[in-house]
């Protein structure tokens, strides 16, 4: 189970394009431009500027998802934060956007809609749920 992170990217929402490359990072650990722009590249069907897949970069910096160290002649970018951390964030979000309706009514038709494989997910959930509460009153 990842935890929440305790950093968190300064803004959340990514475009299409910055997701995709967030991915080949998440991939790859560490990557230059060259890198990135040779992987959309390697599908034939795809054609992406040098210099869109650097502004991508910067962007996603700027956002924070990355970081980017300069080592001689080479830009090194690197995620801050690991696919299973933003999906952490990413569910916590929209927990947090469903908990904010706050109508028990809306609540109630939600989990009344669940079918048996969803309800099997909410049980573990909640004895994970009930597994940290104990584990945060013993300490």
């Amino acid at each position: 189970m990842t935890a929440l992170p305790n950093y968190r990217p300064k803004q959340l929402s990514l475009g299409p394009l910055e997701r995709e490359i967030l991915q080949i990072i998440w991939e790859l650990g560490e990557v230059t431009v060259k890198d990135v722009h040779d992987r959309i590249l390697a599908d034939p069907d795809r054609e992406l500027a040098y210099a869109s897949v650097t502004t991508v970069l910067r962007r996603l910096t700027e956002k924070g998802w990355l970081t980017c160290d300069k080592r001689g002649k080479i830009y090194l970018w690197q995620p801050l934060v690991s696919q299973s951390q933003a999906q952490a964030i990413e569910a916590y979000e929209k927990l947090q956007g469903f908990l904010a309706v706050g109508n028990p009514d809306i609540v109630a038709a939600f989990a009344d809609s669940l079918d048996t494989a969803s309800v099997e997910q909410l049980k573990a959930i909640a004895q994970r749920i009930q597994a940290a509460r104990r584990t945060r009153e013993e300490q």
